[in-house]
């Protein structure tokens, strides 16, 4: 596989809009209809969909790995320093909690999506610059 960087910064790019739906649902705070909860539910998975979509191509392309899971990727990107460790840290558990939303619905705990909207701007964001940067470094 070719490490495909328009491809990479377009998925970005697409990231940074979610993130900015994220922080204005984030900011009417919580009791918000049943709309505003799918939205939030929806915003999260699409963040971590292609959160997970980049990661697994660099490290596929770049450093020939294959992630045996989500957070596989993730570590993976820090072990490559594409990811700040602190980083890597902020984003533990997101793999599982991307299951969760896709998978396991029913037992979604509405406190842990707030928990995750109030970081999510900010991770997602930070996930956005800081594979940037690699992109910029390497190129």
């Amino acid at each position: 596989m070719v490490l495909k960087p328009e491809a990479l910064r377009a998925r970005l790019l697409r990231l940074e809009e979610v993130v900015s739906r994220l922080d204005e649902l984030r900011a009417t705070g919580p009791g918000g209809d049943f709309r505003d909860a799918w939205a939030v539910e929806r915003g999260l998975q699409v963040a971590a969909e292609i959160t997970f979509d980049v990661g697994n191509h660099i490290l596929s392309a770049r450093f020939g790995v294959s992630a045996a899971n989500y957070e596989d990727i993730l570590s993976g990107l820090a072990r490559h320093q594409v990811l700040s460790t602190e980083l890597r840290q902020r984003l533990d558990g997101l793999g599982g909690f991307r299951n969760l939303l896709v998978h396991d619905y029913l037992r979604l705990d509405p406190d842990r999506v707030r928990e995750r909207l109030q970081r999510a701007p900010t991770d997602f964001s930070d996930f956005a610059r800081e594979v940037g940067s690699w992109l910029d470094s390497v190129q």
